[in-house]
């Protein structure tokens, strides 16, 4: 897993207690379109063989620190290595990495096998071994036997492997994937969403992938890279970005968050919407008595419904939509906050409840500037309700 590097330390050695080699470092990256400054000092590595995805909004600087790597961007400063080299001296067709873009960028007057084969003709490289690494390339992207149809001919999940395999002929050492599934339906991205990760792990080489789409990141990533207006919000495994997220946006941005002001006077305690509860989480350290404020994050699938009752937090249903595989249930709290909980069980909208939820479901964060005031922020009313389905 790649970690966070504050950009106070930019200029030493990144530590990575895994052991594994770095295969690129970056530090202290910084890039501006005109008065517009696309990246603020950006600082991480990515490890040899790793599937690392920077995860964002549209605008958020993560194609244009993949472009920076490719080489078809330059940077105004910052430092880029790879295996210890300087990455921004090496023009953009010697570095040993490969991108494969969301529009495929096929040849539509060449075949498949021409298609792949098209690098390794412009290197000379003989008939004979461009041959065999088509036909070896095409069976790792699963498509033995459809080297001699067009473009045209086949779908757009086949496209995307074609255009990987494409990358991957010329055997590049790291794999630049920017937004590579946007042009497929949904059920063709789940489908290569579970083929690219086997892919990663069969060539073993190292993956940079460019989404904006939680779910990709969370199924295929060993390290995912949170980006907002080109700053780093958080490095870590998609276990960590979810169950731990460092603030508020990072909590919203991968999947839906109850997210709620409190206090913590206290170790493993904290007060939110009027009453105190148990939690796993130490005071941060820099608290103060006069300042112990935090935000308190509780996802909607670790909410349990109860009876009401005065120990719990009460709340009148107040819409229900049906997700496919649970309820999503808003409910208004009487602590004067709007909850969602994620269940299999529907309960009538206009009932009374009552909420729990497990100590160890109790996240606590810093405040921060992404802190949300979330009172009574209840749905508009043309949300989809089915009150008539628990008649």
């Amino acid at each position: 897993m790649a970690e966070n590097v504050n950009t106070q330390s930019k200029l030493q050695l990144l530590d990575d207690a895994s052991g594994k080699e770095h295969i690129i470092e970056i530090k202290g990256l910084n890039k501006s379109f005109g008065d517009l400054q696309v990246l603020h000092d950006i600082t991480f590595y990515i490890r040899n063989n790793e599937f690392l995805t920077l995860l964002g909004p549209s605008g958020c600087g993560k194609s244009t620190t993949l472009r920076i790597l490719a080489g078809f961007e330059t940077a105004d400063s910052g430092v880029v290595t790879f295996d210890g080299a300087d990455l921004l001296k090496v023009p953009a067709h010697k570095r040993q990495l490969n991108t494969v873009f969301q529009r495929y960028a096929l040849f539509p007057h060449l075949n498949v096998c021409d298609n792949v084969a098209f690098g390794l003709r412009l290197k000379n490289v003989p008939k004979d071994e461009i041959r065999m690494r088509v036909e070896k390339a095409l069976d790792t992207v699963g498509l033995s036997g459809f080297g001699s149809r067009w473009v045209d001919q086949i779908s757009g999940g086949q496209m995307q492997r074609v255009a990987i395999a494409r990358a991957i002929i010329n055997r590049p050492r790291v794999l630049l994937l920017d937004e590579p599934l946007g042009a497929l339906d949904l059920k063709m991205r789940k489908e290569m969403q579970t083929e690219l990760k086997e892919m990663q792990q069969q060539l073993g080489i190292t993956f940079v992938y460019v989404t904006h789409d939680q779910e990709e990141a969370l199924t295929m990533s060993d390290t995912i890279i949170v980006m907002k207006d080109g700053v780093i919000l958080q490095i870590g495994t998609p276990t960590d970005i979810y169950n731990e997220p460092k603030n508020a946006y990072v909590a919203d941005f991968i999947g839906e968050s109850n997210i709620i002001p409190g206090s913590m006077s206290k170790d493993y305690e904290v007060t939110f919407a009027g009453k105190k509860f148990a939690c796993v989480d130490p005071r941060f350290i820099d608290a103060t008595e006069d300042d112990d404020r935090v935000d308190v994050v509780i996802r909607p699938e670790d909410i349990y419904v109860k009876e009401e009752d005065a120990s719990r937090i009460n709340g009148t249903v107040y819409s229900i939509v049906f997700k496919g595989v649970h309820y999503e249930m808003i409910v208004d709290g009487d602590d004067g906050f709007t909850w969602m909980i994620h269940d299999v069980d529907p309960v009538a909208v206009g009932q009374r409840i009552g909420m729990t939820f497990d100590p160890d479901d109790i996240h606590i964060m810093r405040k921060s500037d992404f802190s949300p005031d979330r009172r009574k922020d209840l749905p508009e009313e043309d949300e989809i309700r089915i009150e008539e389905l628990l008649d």
